[in-house]
């Protein structure tokens, strides 16, 4: 029988280096600390419920709500606790704790009751319809009843670290015993071709199912056919703590002791990966991901990070097609707020720079830096963060320059 609290513990005090960074300055283009309210803690469980945000600390602090975008954060009535999972049920909220069982909140975390499991870790949830999954220390257990009654499947005897569903199919990523499939809701188990592995964390998207593995670090891996066959990614020999997934874009906490850590996106399902770890201290490791309103909060070592969405996306090719020229249309909508949408042309292999800038002409942000193959191209520019007023946007590539303006209006 496996000890999640000892086993858990060990693993983040390997790998939880705490960086009590207080001064990070609110710039352009990168990670930004949100602590306000929850100081530097550990942030190890993420998720959203409509428009509230949820972190789950293993500080001992319990679980903290943000209502507004992470910009500040309250500590709710689940407090001196270390809180390791989130599952979302419609207004169910439910959070695995490290040693105590599940908890239950029906009104956004204003009252928290214990829902079962009392003696035992829960390092991952999930929802399917009405049945609630919960891999424990000691395997993984279902609930029809929003956790009034836990029964224990069929897979037992090891730690449920992780949990995904995709359709009627259910994955648990498992303690040296890789992934498992059960196809009938929990009363049955296959362990897939994905074995010998510690699997810390499943991220569904589509027909894809990825697989990060962990400590010895092999990085991720992807399955196309629900898990018959696996297949590792280029992102390897590392550990890969926590995934998400928006459209093809991929995002991966990953750990490599002493050599790097951070994030790592892929914005082609997978097949490559950059790392984007801009405004990271040193040895940030992302421990949980959330993505709300246009935002990817990264749950850290000590505390939540916030980024706009569309700085990890990057540029969308929407035809292959050669152009006969450059061009650079004019965004839309327009005026616009939060967001809006700018579109432009390639006619030739290039490198490609795409700028706003204010009216003084001080650059604000960097849309595309990169080379691009011919075609067209379209890139979402969020001004959440931005005054209202009036903006320029240039493109230049292979001696094509073309400036544009848009306004912002809140």
């Amino acid at each position: 029988m496996y000890y999640i609290c000892r086993d858990m513990k060990k693993i983040l005090f390997i790998f939880l280096i705490v960086h009590c960074t207080l001064n990070i300055d609110n710039c352009l283009c990168q990670w930004v600390q949100v602590n306000n309210g929850m100081g530097n803690q550990p942030v190890v469980s993420l998720t959203s419920s409509g428009s509230n945000i949820f972190a789950g600390t293993y500080g001992g602090g319990g679980v903290y709500l943000s209502t507004n975008n992470g910009t500040s954060w309250t500590l709710t009535s689940l407090n001196n606790q270390y809180v390791i999972s989130f599952a979302v049920n419609g207004n169910n909220i439910f959070a695995g704790t490290d040693g105590i069982g599940v908890y239950l909140s029906t009104n956004n975390g204003t009252i928290w009751t214990q829902a079962g499991l009392n003696s035992r870790s829960v390092p991952s949830l999930a929802v399917n319809g009405i049945n609630i999954f919960a891999g424990t220390d000691y395997g993984v257990y279902l609930s029809t009843n929003n956790g009034t009654n836990w029964t224990l499947t069929s897979l037992q005897f090891t730690i449920g670290w992780s949990l995904a569903v995709s359709g009627s199919n259910i994955f648990a990523g498992t303690q040296n015993n890789g992934v498992y499939l059960s196809t009938n809701n929990g009363t049955n188990w296959t362990q897939t071709s994905l074995n010998n592995q510690n699997v810390y964390s499943l991220a569904v998207n589509g027909n894809n199912i990825f697989a990060g593995t962990g400590y010895p670090g092999n990085g991720l891996y992807l399955s196309t056919n629900n898990g018959t066959t696996w297949t590792q990614t280029s992102l390897n020999n590392v550990s890969a703590f926590s995934l998400a997934v928006n459209g093809n874009n991929i995002f991966a906490g990953i750990y490599l002791y002493n050599i790097y850590d951070g994030v790592m996106v892929s914005n082609d399902n997978g097949g490559n990966w950059i790392q984007r770890n801009e405004g990271f201290p040193k040895n940030t490791s992302v421990y949980a991901f959330c993505i709300l309103n246009n935002y990817i909060f990264g749950g850290t070592g000590n505390c939540v990070y916030r980024r706009p969405l569309n700085e990890l996306i990057g540029i969308q090719p929407i035809s292959n097609e050669v152009p006969n020229q450059f061009s650079l249309s004019q965004n839309y909508p327009n005026p616009f707020n939060p967001s809006t949408v700018i579109s432009f042309q390639l006619a030739v292999n290039s490198f490609a720079s795409l700028k706003v800038y204010d009216l003084l002409g001080r650059e604000v942000a960097t849309l595309v830096n990169e080379k691009l193959q011919p075609g067209t191209y379209e890139v979402d520019w969020d001004g959440t963060n931005y005054s209202s007023g009036l903006y320029y946007y240039k493109l230049v590539a292979a001696g094509f320059t073309e400036t544009k303006k848009m306004v912002l209006i809140k």
